[in-house]
């Protein structure tokens, strides 16, 4: 098993002031056995300005939160080229590494810096790929998560997924009612850096869901007289709408069409929990079920043709899937006690869920995520927790983030391969839940 651990210093960014927040221990848990060695050596440097950041560090820890490399300690380096001309394969090859990546940044005026990295095939004498990228001082870590990306998908070919955000809720106790707590929605790049605070309230938020452009984030508020209400907000400028539409009863569960037009969701009328589908342009509000079972969680396919939700009009919750338009109801999920809070992979070839599972020895429901194969039914579990939640695919499809409860009761955040392989723990000094990845996309 590989295990390391990395910790992050993280300073957050709230009414334009910093402050230092609780750091977050990202913990690699397990990783494959057949971790592929590289080397990432560390840049030269050119110019009077030093770098604001070391991009060969950050590109190392990306690499390494995968679980899949195993990046060469900077100590143990032999020699450390930042050019073509000085590298001497045989060096890299005695310490068996299969990949190397050189580089070097230089300043350019001001704030402007020019980078330019190198990845090779150490075995092959071969280079994978070359780039020049210039960047600010503000944006560094944001060109090593770049340089981290294209690595990755010369490497796997996979598409990286560095660049990416996440966002995810806090429950912070008040400083002077501890049975009271105070709830943030907070976004952070994919490594934990950079977190900023969108929300914060003293009400209950949550289901954050991301448009698919990257830019808005809709999420549950109570807000107007306590009443559940859809917030859409823009991360960057903060611009905040709360949806209003022709329907009484709570709304709940967001979830952005692939184009982006329109939003499914839950509403509570009546008492009774039905899917609908509100147009974001002409704000007209299609219901798309219609039984006296609890309808809920909707998450769109990822041609927008059809809508899979959770329902209990089996006895128990199950995933279900109809046509974004409504009509017939085909039920998914038939392993397991219970299957809930679906998320579909963004190929469509795989749903993740919240699966029940009995405990023999205890007699108790434990609940854990699992993947099913779309075309086949095959569920395949991947945790081992008591209490696992809200599962999210990174838009490249190679992990899934979710919530997690330890024995202890604390709220955790978590993060699997889709394989089962590698296994990562991310914690945080409050209590954390309902992560939600942004799309590959994002700015």
């Amino acid at each position: 098993m590989l295990r390391k651990q990395l910790t992050i210093i993280l300073f957050c960014l709230f009414l334009g002031n910093l402050a230092q927040a609780a750091p977050l221990t990202i913990e690699i848990t397990q990783g494959v056995e057949s971790a592929l060695p590289v080397a990432i050596v560390p840049f030269g440097v050119e110019g009077a300005r030093k770098p604001p950041d070391d991009i060969a560090k950050i590109v190392s820890m990306d690499l390494a939160r995968t679980g899949r490399f195993d990046p060469m300690d900077e100590k143990d380096m032999l020699a450390r080229p930042s050019a073509p001309e000085n590298l001497k394969f045989q060096n890299w090859r005695l310490m068996q590494r299969e990949a190397l990546v050189i580089g070097k940044v230089k300043h350019e005026s001001g704030d402007r810096y020019a980078i330019s990295f190198w990845l090779f095939d150490v075995y092959k004498e071969t280079q994978l790929a070359a780039f020049n990228i210039t960047g600010t001082e503000s944006g560094f870590r944001a060109v090593a998560h770049k340089i981290s990306d294209i690595i990755y998908e010369k490497l796997t070919g996979e598409p990286g997924a560095f660049s990416t955000r996440i966002a995810y809720i806090t429950a912070t106790p008040d400083k002077k009612d501890k049975l009271q707590k105070e709830y943030s929605l907070w976004i952070a790049d994919a490594d934990g850096f950079n977190p900023q605070i969108l929300l914060k309230s003293k009400e209950p938020v949550y289901s954050p869901a991301w448009s698919p452009d990257g830019q808005k984030i809709a999420y549950v508020s109570h807000e107007r007289g306590k009443q559940q209400r859809i917030v859409i907000q823009e991360w960057l400028s903060g611009a905040r709408n709360i949806t209003t539409m022709p329907l009484n009863g709570r709304q709940s569960s967001p979830a952005w069409s692939p184009d982006g037009k329109k939003l499914a969701f839950t509403n509570h009328k009546d008492g009774n929990a039905e899917i609908y589908v509100l147009d974001l342009s002409s704000k007209n509000v299609q219901q798309i079920t219609n039984h006296w079972a609890i309808e809920t969680e909707p998450v769109w396919t990822p041609d927008g043709r059809s809508i899979i939700f959770t329902s209990d009009r089996g006895g128990r919750p199950q995933l279900y899937k109809t046509s974004a338009n409504g009509g017939a109801v085909t039920r998914l999920t038939f392993e397991g006690v219970e299957n809930a809070r679906a998320a579909v992979s963004p190929d469509g070839n795989m749903i993740a869920m919240v699966t029940a599972i009995r405990n023999d020895s205890t007699n108790r429901l434990e609940y854990k995520i699992a993947v099913m194969e779309s075309a086949t039914g095959y569920l395949s579990i991947l945790t081992d927790g008591i209490l696992d939640e809200s599962p999210s695919f990174a838009p490249n499809g190679s992990m899934i983030i979710y919530a997690t409860t330890t024995r202890r009761g604390r709220g955790e955040l978590a993060a699997v391969s889709v394989d089962g392989s590698v296994k990562q723990s991310l914690a945080y000094e409050d209590e954390v839940r309902e992560p939600a990845w942004s799309p590959l996309n994002n700015k």
